[in-house]
């Protein structure tokens, strides 16, 4: 039973899609950082095992020592597992290698869909006073997925304008339904958002207005395009906001934070950005 007296905590969104090579870190990582760029608390949770979240943030190998698998699997708590980024207002529970094993593990444990859930609702997240928690995914529908799933308020989906893309996403919409009919019937869709978009290529449109009229409003109505700085900002794990805040990939996450706040009501508290 919820606590009434508790404050209401972050807005979590899991960033998912049980594709490889849609944008999922990318989005991840750079939505991270433009919410804090406007004044946003964040926390990105990096559930994929490649840690890719973890690198592009800045977090070494070597500073990992605890990461999301032990939050999973070792009872360890927030405190001791959240590190600060570079960026003010940004903060990361990273990964490594370990978790890939986590799903095997995962199995014998009778909460091991609730994880999750319940680890990003340790009393600690009252002082750490986040906004938002980010999850990246990893690119497949496994327990980490619905992990993510079962935790978070809602899914935002990275759709790649390529041929295809949207039949890709007829599993991930049965395994958020089964997810809300079996474990968290208040999950729902955040919204797509069209990632490695070219505005001079027809197929990127075609794929764009075949998602508009299929999906409807899910669609975000920021786009983000195929960007060369996009790519090169991770090996210089910085977000592109970092890397070339004048970039188009740069403005675009930021114009989709405050898209993202526009949608729940909220104001950016910084940049002067009325939203």
């Amino acid at each position: 039973m919820s606590d009434p007296l508790r404050p209401p905590g972050p807005r979590i969104i899991a960033i998912a899609n049980q594709k490889g090579g849609v944008g999922k870190t990318t989005t991840t990582i750079n939505l991270g950082a433009a919410l804090a760029k406007l004044g946003v608390k964040v926390l990105v949770v990096d559930l994929d095992p490649q840690g890719n979240a973890s690198t592009g943030l800045g977090i070494e190998v070597d500073d990992r020592e605890y990461t999301t698998y032990e939050l999973l699997l070792d009872d360890v708590s927030l405190s001791e597992v959240i590190k600060p980024t570079a960026n003010a207002g940004l903060f990361i529970v990273p990964a490594t290698v370990d978790l890939s094993s986590a799903d095997v593990e995962l199995v014998s444990n009778e909460k091991r869909s609730f994880l999750l859930h319940d680890a990003l609702r340790q009393y600690a997240m009252d002082d750490l006073a986040f906004d938002y928690v980010l999850i990246d995914c990893p690119p497949s529908l496994n327990l980490l997925t619905v992990n993510a799933m079962v935790a978070a308020h809602s899914v935002l989906v990275p759709l790649q304008s390529e041929f295809f893309a949207l039949e890709g996403l007829s599993q991930l919409m049965l395994t958020i339904r089964e997810v809300r009919q079996t474990a968290n019937e208040a999950l729902r869709i955040e919204g797509v958002v069209l990632t490695m978009y070219d505005i001079r290529n027809n197929l990127s449109q075609q794929v764009e207005a075949d998602a508009r009229e299929n999906l409807g409003e899910l669609v975000f109505s920021t786009v983000i395009p195929r960007n060369v700085r996009l790519s090169e900002a991770p090996s210089f794990a910085q977000s592109v906001l970092d890397y070339d805040p004048e970039s188009k990939g740069a403005r675009a996450y930021l114009d989709l934070a405050k898209e993202l706040l526009k949608n729940h009501g909220r104001a950016a508290v910084s940049e002067g950005v009325a939203t």
